[in-house]
């Protein structure tokens, strides 16, 4: 860790509540860094893959981690993503690489390991603040960041922005999306925020009322006016 500390916006949510377009728009206009931890789990699927591990073996992945190196770029433009030095930006967004990550996703020792690159990546930073947005950032990757944001929407607007945004059929990615959620579900409950995170439902706003409502969550809790108490606030049009 650096002397400087970068105030970290963590922000959960499940697939298509606009958590990762928001939060890469949220950290253009502020300056921020942005952190997909998304991208963390992807590399090591693609690692896994790519050393003829099997991704449902706990022990072969546990194992597997020792040699896992990651980088992930910080700036919201800029996605690079190496493994060992190796540039798989975009080798990692394939449908064998995505489907994999449910083979290891709930052990937690791949969690503990992943979290902590990302709380060092953000850490040593430097910038004036870093998004950090997945599943379980508020709860687990950062629960001491001073603005934590839970991002939520109803399960129809969430498949209907994910078909989307990927070109697929509304039923199927709403399949999918169910089957992710009910995999997460596991270590993590996506409908409820702990104490001292903010709930922004992105069902009946667009893009750009998300953009202002996260905004001013953050304004509200690092200008030293916030409460720590949970809020109602809005937002959000579509994401991953």
């Amino acid at each position: 860790m650096t002397e400087h500390q970068s105030p970290i916006i963590a922000i959960d949510g499940p697939a298509g509540s606009g958590k990762s377009s928001v939060s890469k728009e949220v950290a253009r206009r502020r300056g921020y860094g942005y952190l997909d931890t998304g991208a963390g789990y992807r590399g090591l699927s693609w690692h896994l893959r790519e050393s003829g591990i099997d991704t449902t073996d706990a022990d072969a992945v546990i194992d597997a981690l020792g040699g896992f190196e990651l980088r992930l770029g910080l700036h919201p433009d800029d996605r690079t993503v190496t493994v060992g030095g190796v540039d798989v930006t975009g080798e990692i967004r394939t449908p064998e690489v995505t489907a994999a990550i449910a083979g290891f996703v709930r052990v937690p020792e791949v969690r503990a390991y992943l979290n902590a690159i990302y709380r060092r990546l953000a850490g040593e930073s430097g910038l004036d603040g870093v998004v950090i947005e997945g599943r379980d950032i508020t709860s687990v990757v950062a629960p001491d960041a001073p603005v934590r944001i839970l991002m939520t929407a109803s399960p129809e607007v969430r498949a209907t922005r994910r078909g989307l945004e990927l070109g697929a059929d509304t039923a199927t990615v709403a399949a999918a999306i169910n089957a992710r959620d009910e995999s997460d579900s596991h270590v993590l409950d996506l409908a409820q925020a702990d104490p001292g995170v903010d709930v922004v439902d992105s069902t009946d706003l667009d893009f750009e009322q998300t953009i202002d409502a996260v905004l001013a969550v953050i304004d509200r809790k690092l200008s030293g006016t916030a409460d720590g108490s949970r809020s109602g606030n809005e937002g959000g049009q579509h994401g991953r």
